[in-house]
């Protein structure tokens, strides 16, 4: 039984790659069901990244509850963890207004924190980050990968020499603990709620990433290189931090920084938001509980739409 076909969910999941119309489906389904939208995307977190993050507007913000959104600045950092408390705390807000939970998004780690449970690790410290970005400054991320290989060899055969995120978590979490991540992870919570989980799978790959650059250009035209100025010119931000490692934001900081000419950070930033659907894509596939959604037609949504059904009922 996948967990699409959960007798009784507490809340619903639309999961996909980037582009593929989950927001455009969520608010089709919110015309006819009383439901909250929780967002599960690691970027729309941050306040000020709104164009590259393509937030909803204010008028879907108005018409729709949506959660998750704007939580944090942009110089903060932004776990699966802490997504999984604010989730479960949305989640049951929503029950507490007889409404329904629908979770919306294509961050897929915190799908799987929230569906699969999460290892008990600790919270961020930024002093000890900043430890870490200094090292690795001057001795580069495949250093500190060699390093990590050495005390945690599990946790260093799953991150790439050049991943300095992960990297730097690893690091982190064997300052804090005295344990290798890779045995925490082991160490799983289990999920807070029941959920029926469902997919926007893309039939034709190349008419998505087709989509993908054309959305690309329409954010620039909406101003998304003047959003990025303004987050360059507050002076307290870098692009080591979480939020700036955001695709698009990442190629137009190093443009701002003379790194690259405008075409060429666009065409980057073009295909690092592919690169991010084929991993999404990827990812979806090996998700066995989440039910695939290939049209838009009412045959198509009648899972879905039974789903949200159930746990309107729930009580």
């Amino acid at each position: 039984m996948t967990q699409a076909r959960v007798a009784r969910p507490d809340a619903v999941i639309l999961a996909g790659p980037t582009c593929t119309g989950k927001t455009a489906l969520a608010l089709r389904l919110a015309e006819r069901y009383p439901l909250e939208i929780v967002s599960v995307d690691s970027a729309q977190v941050y306040r000020g990244m709104d164009i590259g993050t393509s937030k909803p507007s204010r008028a879907v913000l108005d018409a729709v509850p949506h959660h998750l959104i704007d939580l944090c600045d942009p110089a903060e950092a932004y776990s699966a963890g802490r997504f999984r408390r604010d989730a479960a705390a949305a989640i049951a807000a929503i029950h507490a207004r007889g409404r329904v939970p629908l979770l919306v998004g294509g961050t897929m780690l915190y799908f799987r924190a929230l569906t699969r449970g999460i290892a008990p690790l600790p919270e961020a410290d930024p002093a000890l980050r900043s430890q870490i970005d200094l090292r690795a400054r001057q001795l580069g991320w495949p250093a500190l990968h060699a390093e990590l290989a050495r005390c945690d060899p599990a946790a260093a055969a799953r991150i790439r020499p050049a991943d300095g995120q992960r990297i730097q978590r690893a690091l982190e979490v064997l300052e804090l603990t005295g344990q290798p991540l890779s045995m925490l992870q082991q160490q799983l919570e289990p999920a807070p709620f029941a959920f029926a989980s469902f997919t926007l799978m893309p039939e034709d790959r190349p008419e998505l990433y087709a989509r993908i650059d054309a959305r690309f250009v329409l954010m620039m035209g909406q101003g998304f290189l003047d959003e990025v100025r303004l987050l360059r010119a507050r002076g307290d931000l870098h692009a080591d931090l979480p939020s700036l490692r955001s695709v698009g934001y990442r190629q137009l900081w190093s443009h701002l920084a003379g790194e690259t000419g405008l075409e060429a950070a666009v065409a980057a930033g073009q295909r690092a938001t592919r690169n991010l659907a084929k991993r999404q894509l990827t990812w979806i596939r090996s998700e066995t509980d989440f039910a695939r959604i290939r049209a838009l037609e009412d045959q198509e949504l009648a899972p879905i739409k039974r789903a949200i059904t159930a746990v309107m009922g729930r009580g």
